[in-house]
């Protein structure tokens, strides 16, 4: 395709959008510095379900947050609501919240003066939300009677009551809004907030996704589709193996990540440390089937060459890629062949380094997508491809590519893109930009 280079603003009447704020929770830590060092340093996340009985389950293993209190390095949801507020919120909820309190920290944004809060929005979005709130009070119907169903059972597990619970703790008062496209959710999330910012709706929003499904209607859904890792029950840290000849189905993992999005001349004249621009955001569907991607990512591709126009720049200028890649057979090719089509030869010399952070963390459905932007924005910062974990044997398909095996890669990094894909045939792709160095030092 033919893209013109880059030249910032975006175009007439739109406004450039920056990153000043990170924060997450994963399998891998419980905040960004653990989860990115653990990730380089080739640690896993997943291990055996303990939350439940899951040996009836063909998967007993996911992508689990450690145990234990903030101190500890744990996650405990009284580090982040009085036990009053935790009877109104299923744990997607607290996720976001613990993951909103480090990127908005990170960004300084803490607004008191009122037409700033009122410039402030929320859009954090999810794929399924409250699953286990749905199952336990499903258990208590069962069990007893409508009438003992809790009176917070609708508001804790519907999905844009993350986002509420960040604006009303807060106070910001600008766009509230959800995206609920399955495992796109993250990243259309943060694209969607990009564009309100950009369309001068806000000058800050607070953006990303959280999951939190790892119980037994959760996992005994996926198994039913048949989409779950089955062969690793008693090797959980090889379970999730992107791409790789062995790879029998994806890991289900859990956590959250916000990004604090904001206009790049309100940035700077805050002071404002800029982790990245967020300069591209393309968007696509497949028409296909409600599960499964088609054999040529064609989807895929048009939602890649979406965001490169937007970002103006041809496919030679991505020096990083995160990959939806989730270990499952047909998707990781169809994404392959998209790669291929959309990048070729750039991608087949090796120009390109391309990961799949889930061989880490398992798939964090709804929270992926904004999980994996960080990580690519890490990229852009530290020059440095994170591995994909348990790549063996690449697919036949997979030739020619740099899947960053087993080990992070040092490079140069100015533009990073990162892929989402949902079932229905949702696709999100973003496109971050690393400020030239003069940006940079008048930016701190």
């Amino acid at each position: 395709m033919n893209t013109p280079s880059y030249s910032p603003p975006y175009p007439l009447g739109y406004r450039r959008v920056v990153v000043t704020g990170i924060g997450m929770i994963t399998p891998l830590g419980m905040n960004v510095q653990t989860s990115w060092r653990n990730l380089l340093d080739g640690h896993s996340g997943v291990r055996q379900i303990d939350r439940f009985d899951a040996a009836h389950l063909p998967c007993r293993v996911a992508g689990l947050l450690p145990h234990g209190n903030r101190a500890s390095g744990g996650f405990d949801p009284s580090d982040w609501a009085d036990s009053k507020e935790l009877k109104k919120m299923d744990d997607f909820i607290v996720y976001a919240l613990a993951a909103a309190h480090e990127a908005i920290h990170d960004a300084g944004w803490l607004p008191q003066d009122i037409e700033q809060r009122d410039r402030t929005g929320v859009m954090v979005g999810a794929g399924i939300g409250g699953l286990p709130g749905i199952e336990a009070t499903a258990r208590v119907l069962e069990r007893t009677s409508a009438r003992r169903i809790s009176p917070f059972f609708i508001p804790s597990t519907l999905i844009n009551l993350a986002g509420g619970h960040i604006a009303i703790q807060y106070g910001f008062r600008g766009p509230a809004h959800a995206a609920v496209t399955a495992c796109a959710s993250g990243a259309h999330a943060i694209g969607d907030a990009a564009r309100m910012i950009a369309l001068d709706d806000a000058d800050v929003m607070i953006a990303g996704g959280t999951e939190a499904t790892v119980c037994e209607l959760g996992i005994g859904g996926f198994c039913a589709a048949r989409a779950l890792a089955t062969a690793f029950n008693d090797t959980p840290e090889r379970a999730s193996r992107p791409w790789d000849v062995d790879r029998d189905g994806f890991v289900m993992g859990e956590g959250s990540g916000i990004l604090v999005l904001e206009e790049y001349e309100h940035a700077r004249r805050r002071g404002a440390h800029i982790h990245a621009e967020i300069v591209g955001y393309g968007m696509s569907g497949d028409a296909y089937h409600i599960v499964s991607p088609p054999e040529d990512g064609n989807g895929a591709a048009r939602a890649m060459q979406a965001a490169l126009r937007r970002a103006r720049i041809g496919p030679e200028r991505i020096d990083y890629l995160n990959a939806h890649a989730t270990s499952t057979m047909a998707g990781d090719l169809a994404e392959i062949a998209a790669i291929k089509s959309v990048f070729g030869g750039h991608a087949t010399s090796g120009a390109m380094s391309i990961s799949s952070t889930k061989s880490s963390m398992g798939h964090l459905l709804g929270a992926a997508g904004s999980v994996e932007a960080i990580l690519s924005i890490l990229a852009l910062r530290d020059q440095i491809a994170p591995p994909t974990r348990n790549l063996e044997t690449a697919s036949e398909a997979c030739a020619g590519l740099d899947l960053t095996a087993k080990v992070p890669r040092r490079r140069s990094i100015d533009y990073a893109l990162s892929n989402s894909f949902g079932f229905g045939g949702t696709n999100a792709s973003l496109v971050f930009r690393r400020l030239p160095e003069q940006e940079r030092a008048a930016t701190w």
